[in-house]
Formats: structure tokens, C-alpha cells, sequence
């Protein structure tokens, strides 16, 4: 499992998420967001070159609070052909300059997002080394999910991320959480083929949890 740091990050990512947000088609804010970081997990690069992490990102700007997931992936390099997806560079104390990357847009993400949904991934703790998050739940009917790295065309929306799938199957990744009731991750949405579900946290100590994205047939 990916070595999670104890160090800095200059600028921060949750400073980078600040510009970048307000900019998506999908942001319910009026103006600058004031941002928490409230959950999230990751998953592994099977060639430990790629940082892959599912934030959630809440903004306190608004009388509701708005909680975003945001698919992130960090590199070392830049990433070729994905200039419009780059949200920003940060500086890490240990690894030096990192390119921080919306993660729809990177195939390193997208294939391992499919590992997951398939069952053949384990979501692991946001901010602990070898640890698997098993509050992520996940769910799949269907054909085996190849396990090679396609080049996802990923399309923003007013609700959130669609990106093409397997088996003529579409990959939403939902941006805006919804809270859904429960003491538990939601199962899997009527008509999807697949899903992930996870809690954040709430206020007051409260315990959110939604589905995180869904596999449907196109």
C-alpha cells in the first residue's frame, strides 16, 4: 500500500481546490468556497507512481453546507494530454513538486476506480499507511471488468462526472454528495450494476454517507 507522508504541502490541497472548484460546472457556490477537508479514501497504484485519492471537500461559505467529492491523483510529472485537467502543482516536503491532477481525467485513477467496483481493490485509509477504509462498501453485477488502463473522455455535467465503461457501461462519479439516511453506506442505487458508497463527516460530529458513483448500463 501507497506510504501516506507526515509533511508539508505548499500550497495545500485544500487551497488548490479553493480556485479550481468555482470553476466546475457542477459548483453550487455563489463565490469562493471556504473549504474543509471532511473524508475520503484512496486506492493504490499497482506501480506506486501514481498518488490516487477521493476527497471530500465540504464548503461552509453557504447556510447549507455543499460536500464535494473530488477525485484527485498526484504525479511527479506532468501528465501528457491532460493540461485542461490540472487543477494545480504543490510542493511536498518529502517528495518534492507534485502535479495535482482532477482524476477523471487520469487513466492510473480510472482503472484502479474500476478495480474497486469489480472487487478486485481495496479502498485503503485516507490519511494512514496500510490500512484498509473498511467503511467503503462497493457493489458489481455484471461481466469481469478488464483490468488494463483505457483512456477515459469524461464529461462534466450540472451533477457531476460521466465517463465511459466497459461493456457499454457508463462510470457517474457523483460530485454534490446527497446525505442519505442510515447508520450505513447505501447499497447499491435501483438500475445501477455497480457502485461505492462511504461516509464524511458530518456536523456536530454527525456520520454522512451517500453513494460516491455508479456503474450503469449506457
Amino acid at each position: 500500500m501507497a506510504v501516506i507522508h507526515k509533511t508539508t504541502l505548499t500550497p495545500t490541497k485544500v487551497e488548490l481546490l479553493a480556485t479550481w472548484l468555482p470553476t466546475r460546472p457542477w459548483y453550487r457556490g455563489p463565490g469562493a468556497p471556504e473549504l474543509e477537508r471532511t473524508g475520503g479514501f484512496r486506492l493504490d497504484d499497482p506501480a506506486g507512481e501514481v498518488g490516487i485519492e477521493f476527497m471530500v471537500a465540504t464548503d461552509r461559505s453557504t447556510p447549507e453546507p455543499v460536500s464535494y467529492l473530488v477525485p484527485l491523483t498526484y504525479r511527479g510529472a506532468p501528465l501528457a494530454g491532460a493540461e485542461d485537467a490540472l487543477i494545480g502543482t504543490t510542493e511536498h516536503g518529502v517528495l518534492g513538486k507534485r502535479w495535482v491532477y482532477d482524476g477523471c481525467h487520469d487513466p492510473v485513477l480510472t482503472t484502479a476506480l474500476l478495480a474497486l467496483i469489480g472487487g478486485t481493490a481495496q479502498a485503503v485509509a485516507q490519511s494512514v499507511t496500510d490500512t484498509p477504509d473498511h467503511e467503503v462498501v462497493r457493489s458489481f453485477t455484471g461481466e469481469p471488468l478488464p483490468g488494463a488502463a483505457h483512456t477515459p473522455a469524461p464529461a462534466d455535467d450540472a451533477d457531476g462526472t460521466v465517463l465511459p465503461a466497459p461493456h457499454g457501461t457508463v462510470l457517474r462519479v457523483h460530485r454534490v454528495l446527497v446525505p442519505v439516511p442510515g447508520a450505513e453506506p447505501p447499497a447499491r442505487p435501483e438500475g445501477a450494476v455497480g457502485h461505492v458508497a462511504t461516509g464524511w463527516a458530518g456536523p456536530d460530529g454527525t456520520r454522512l454517507r451517500a453513494v460516491f458513483m455508479e456503474l450503469r448500463t449506457a
